[in-house]
């Protein structure tokens, strides 16, 4: 059974005009439930995630000050949503849903969290919706508690996977892989182990091009075990910040090329949805829904 990490604090209050979409949490387990896509046997609540996690990735002062709401206004600013209790914990239940995601991969092979993907979440800092790095701290995890040797994280949001570079800066067993606008947020990039900087206007044959050469280095070099995958549909011609051209049909074919690779290699894989800011919210759902969808068919649900 597919497993996908799920709960109702994810869906967290905006002022109204907030542009995070915050809605498509709560719209694409339905979607995927109408299309019969998956059962709600599928979904499981993660819980709150221990603290003793959170500081595998993030600083203790940094990870104390968020858990008291004691961080100062420049950093609020930076995170871009106001802090409250109700915004920690959902940050903690989003933790959980990625630790669990990925050991339930680890038994089948592929494992979703509905939200996640928070990438921009450095060591000792937050910035751009993200409070903390769900990928990284479960990364951590699975190595802390030797469940593998080799991760790669494969970032494909249209924005730098700048606090997961960040985190993993140096690190032997974690190899960070970013594909994203150039001249997009952050403006100040971090050097993940392979970045790969995009013009604006980009295309999806040009697109899918890169990211197959990418992948074939990669998997030849680093040979990893493990591989956790941040599918950010920001990458849409549609999306609002995005800035490239990419059709659903190429997301669609740059999920299929990651995931056959992970299958075709025998690498558990777990993804967290990222970024998306399209106008219309079908054209973000749909993309998500279309993640799922691939990776139902080609792991065999």
């Amino acid at each position: 059974m597919l497993r996908i990490a799920y709960h109702p604090a994810y869906i967290h209050p905006l002022r109204t005009g907030h542009r995070f979409p915050m809605v498509k949490y709560e719209l694409i387990p339905a979607q995927l439930l109408y299309e019969g896509a998956v059962s709600a046997s599928s979904f499981f609540e993660p819980k709150l995630v221990d603290i003793s996690a959170i500081v595998l990735a993030h600083d203790e002062h940094y990870v104390s000050q968020l858990m008291d709401l004691s961080l100062d206004a420049k950093m609020v600013r930076r995170i871009g949503f106001p802090l409250s209790q109700s915004l920690v914990d959902r940050e903690r239940y989003i933790l959980d849903g990625t630790i669990q995601a990925s050991l339930y991969a680890l038994e089948h092979g592929v494992a979703f969290n509905v939200a996640g993907g928070t990438h921009h979440a450095g060591r000792d800092f937050g910035e751009g919706f993200c409070l903390l790095n769900d990928q990284a701290v479960a990364a951590a995890y699975l190595l802390d508690q030797k469940l593998v040797a080799k991760i790669l994280i494969i970032d494909l949001d249209v924005h730098q996977g700048n606090g997961t570079a960040h985190i993993f800066e140096g690190h032997p067993n974690v190899f960070t892989f970013s594909m994203h606008g150039d001249k997009n947020f952050p403006f100040i990039k971090e050097c993940s182990d392979l970045d790969i900087p995009l013009p604006d206007g980009m295309n999806d044959e040009a697109y899918l091009s890169l990211l197959q050469d990418s992948l074939d280095k990669i998997f030849t070099v680093f040979a990893p075990d493990f591989v956790f995958y941040q599918a950010g549909v920001d990458i849409l011609a549609t999306d609002k910040l995005g800035k490239l051209k990419l059709t659903a049909d190429g997301c669609q074919r740059r999920d299929e090329l990651v995931l056959h690779r992970c299958r075709q290699n025998g690498l558990p894989v777990q993804i967290s949805m990222g970024g998306g800011y399209s106008e219309h919210i079908k054209d973000i759902v749909n993309a998500h829904v279309s993640t799922y969808k691939t990776a139902i068919d080609i792991f065999g649900f």
